[in-house]
């Protein structure tokens, strides 16, 4: 698909002719730590069709560990970026509904209302910042199309850059899933990186950040008794974020990053352990020109793989689904799950996205026609 910010901008703006049917467009923005990324869609009988996407690393939280602030290169970058969204979302308008948040890094800096009436200022677009808990369930809820029919209960990880959020989650014989429980670890692949600054983490600093993961999850543990779950196999473990699909795309061996290729992919223990060990082994310069990776993900690379090699220790995981979703999708289908547009028919018994008895794969990065929903 091709990005906004690549496009001929005096391309015209196609609009509906008087007897098309006309597809609402939904919108959502997910501001981390690490990237700005905006989705597009339309909706369709089981889910939603992508029309457009942007996504920007722009570091919003770069040096937030130091003072907890919100640096002024780091703002310019970020509106520069949400400057770009919000052409996009012109171009697409009328947005029928839309959701715009911002997760750890607004959550944790002192001058975040100043940096929120700047964007207001300078985009016209509201950021809404949420709770870690929020976070977690969005992911969940962008993740249920993976959720394997056969198994009740999922653990959902999601590596953000400045937080991980993980969810316990359980289907009910209705259809309908909720969260069990959930813990956020206070870092991220950015927070990490910039911790231990050094280009290689030293075992040391990888060791170190696994032994305060297991720390933090014991209690978790205690309390929902995962570990004998998981061993027992009635727990599917989900994965969503930048450093699991590089793990499923080296694992591929893919020439190119390929979404379409890794969502929803199962990497067995051993096959995360052998595509760590060769991210490892490959170091810095092999990762910055590795096409999965790229110098842009290079120094954050090895500090999701340590918090993914604290879950698969701390756990006895034998397997991962890799999901190329999360916080954006679980906006769209909450959206389009409360609102009532003219395309939809009799009103289901249990209605998407809680009912989970429908096909796994529910969205396509490409329209298959114009002009009608699907």
């Amino acid at each position: 698909m091709n990005k906004w910010h690549k496009k001929n901008f005096a391309k015209p703006i196609i609009k509906p002719q008087k007897n098309d049917i006309f597809c609402p467009n939904y919108a959502a923005i997910d501001l981390g730590t690490n990237s700005c990324r905006l989705v597009i869609a339309t909706p369709t009988p089981s889910s939603f069709r992508i029309v457009e996407t942007f996504s920007k690393i722009t570091r919003l939280g770069e040096g937030i560990i130091n003072n907890n602030e919100l640096s002024r290169p780091a703002i310019k970058r970020t509106i520069g970026a949400l400057k770009v969204c919000a052409g996009v979302l012109a171009e697409y308008a009328p947005i029928h509904s839309s959701r715009f948040v911002a997760t750890a890094a607004c959550r944790r800096a002192v001058n975040c209302k100043n940096f929120l009436e700047q964007v207001k200022k300078e985009t016209n677009l509201n950021l809404e910042i949420i709770s870690s808990q929020e976070e977690a369930r969005l992911a969940v809820v962008g993740c249920i199309p993976l959720l394997a029919r056969n198994i009740k209960r999922a653990l959902i990880f999601d590596i953000g850059g400045g937080s991980t959020e993980i969810s316990l989650a359980r289907t009910t014989s209705s259809g309908n899933t909720f969260i069990e429980g959930y813990i956020s670890l206070p870092y991220g692949v950015v927070t990490i990186s910039e911790a231990f600054p050094s280009q290689d983490m030293t075992d040391l600093a990888y060791n170190t950040i696994i032994e305060r993961t297991h720390k933090i999850l014991k209690d978790f543990e205690d309390k929902h008794h995962i570990r004998e779950a998981i061993a027992n196999q009635e727990i599917q473990i989900i994965g969503t974020s930048g450093t699991v699909t590089v793990l499923g795309a080296v694992h591929l061996n893919l020439p190119r990053y390929n979404r379409s290729a890794v969502d929803g992919i199962a990497m067995s223990k051993q096959d995360i352990e052998h595509t760590i060990a060769k991210i490892k082994r490959i170091g810095d310069d092999g990762r910055k020109k590795h096409p999965c990776i790229g110098s842009s993900k290079a120094e954050l690379t090895m500090a999701g793989c340590a918090i993914i090699e604290s879950l698969i220790s701390f756990w006895p995981i034998s397997e991962i689904t890799v999901a190329d979703r999360g916080i954006r999708e679980g906006i769209l289908l909450d959206l389009m799950h409360s609102s009532k547009h003219p395309q939809r028919s009799k009103k289901p018994k249990n209605r998407y996205p809680f009912n989970r008895n429908r096909n796994k794969r529910h969205y396509t990065d490409h329209p298959s026609s114009k002009g009608t929903c699907q």
